[in-house]
């Protein structure tokens, strides 16, 4: 790879074993570029991960962002100053402002999954997204990117199941093989200019951006509905919630558990069973939901009923 500097940019899990094996199989990495603790909790970042630790160990120096969308003055000084030849993402939830990606010699390596080919799916929480729609398959599109919103060229995609076991956290698993994969290859052809890339051709589309709010359990949705959106916000993600009188209660664990066996006096969203490992199931639309891993410090009893629209006022 010669003289070439490479900058990773960094602070999500989904990025942090792609980065650490890619460091394992001889990347040399110049520089990492990083948001400290306190910011990404000021903006929220969920699955927030630091590589304070990879640096360590492979003798990294780095740079704490002044503003995670890289804007600020001191922040496109810093990439002027380091002139930096390739720039590689350990997660970044923010677009890469244009001033930045023009000190690059090369270029950024972009990265973004959906369960369409690119241009359709472009955004926000794709992961998310696509075990909230009932998705079959996610695509990681690789591509140099633009200043835009998921916009570049492609060069290489991976494709990967989503199967009924799985949630965000299993994705992101899938995730990290493929993009340690596919960085291992192509970062050497990167360097070197052997790289053909493909235009995105059609009509974009987006997914929405997602908030803490979006979690709300809406009980007149089916069963499997309740599921997916479970297993596509639990941890790191702030969870699915529901309220049982004024207390939110979070859903962590959930799975469809019978159709066959019914209640015909309980309404959607009622508590119908509680077992002594304080598992309970719940009644939804087309079929019951167990559920064994919540946050709640309200005895759960058969007879408790979760409020299908919002908190109730005291």
């Amino acid at each position: 790879m010669g003289n070439k500097k490479i900058v990773m940019c960094g602070c999500h899990e989904v990025g942090y074993n792609s980065i650490k094996s890619i460091l394992e199989k001889g990347v040399k990495i110049h520089y990492f570029v990083l948001i400290s603790k306190e910011k990404a909790n000021q903006q929220k970042v969920s699955g927030y991960v630091s590589f304070e630790d990879l640096a360590k160990k492979n003798n990294i120096p780095i740079y704490y962002v002044e503003t995670y969308s890289m804007k600020s003055d001191n922040d496109i000084a810093f990439f002027k100053k380091h002139k930096f030849d390739l720039l590689i993402q350990g997660g970044w939830q923010r677009l890469f402002p244009e001033k930045v990606l023009k000190t690059l010699s090369i270029g950024a390596i972009g990265v973004h999954g959906s369960s369409e080919f690119l241009p359709k799916g472009r955004g926000r929480s794709p992961i998310n997204w696509s075990l909230i729609e009932g998705k079959k398959r996610f695509i990681l599109h690789f591509f140099l990117m633009k200043s835009g919103v998921d916009d570049g060229d492609v060069f290489h995609f991976e494709m990967f199941d989503i199967n009924l076991w799985d949630n965000c956290k299993t994705l992101y698993y899938k995730n990290s093989i493929l993009t340690t994969k596919v960085l291992s290859e192509f970062i050497p052809r990167i360097l070197s200019s052997n790289l053909k890339k493909i235009p995105q051709i059609g009509a974009p589309t987006y997914y929405k951006k997602r908030t803490t709010e979006d979690g709300l359990i809406n009980w007149e949705e089916t069963v499997f509905d309740i599921y997916n959106l479970t297993r596509a916000i639990t941890r790191p993600y702030p969870g699915a919630f529901s309220y049982l009188e004024n207390e939110k209660v979070f859903f962590w664990n959930t799975q469809p558990f019978d159709s066959r066996i019914t209640y015909p006096l309980a309404i959607q969203g009622e508590v119908v069973e509680v077992f002594n490992s304080k598992d309970f199931v719940v009644n939804c639309n087309s079929g019951l939901l167990l559920i064994t891993d919540y946050s709640s410090n309200s005895l759960i009893t058969v007879g408790s009923k979760f409020n299908n629209k919002t908190k109730i006022d005291d």
